[in-house]
């Protein structure tokens, strides 16, 4: 779980950004649902923990696109 992220991400552009620590299952941008513009967080999910781990420890606090993200694993 992430946040932070420009309402102008796409989804392309996030698995491109946490791709290099792994392998991804899934990359899931939460959107609302009255205009479908993302909201600013979203999802994702790695095949295995240490490629997780690796990005939660290389991207924490980062800026992508423009934007600060935050992580938090649960």
């Amino acid at each position: 779980f992430f946040v932070g992220l420009s309402f102008y991400t796409t989804k392309v552009e996030l698995k491109d950004v946490f791709s290099p620590f792994g392998v991804i299952e899934e990359a899931r941008l939460v959107r609302d649902n009255q205009t479908g513009r993302p909201k600013g967080f979203g999802f994702v999910k790695y095949s295995s923990e240490v490629e997780a781990q690796k990005a939660v420890k290389a991207m924490d606090g980062r800026e992508v696109v423009l934007k600060l993200i935050l992580f938090s694993l649960n």
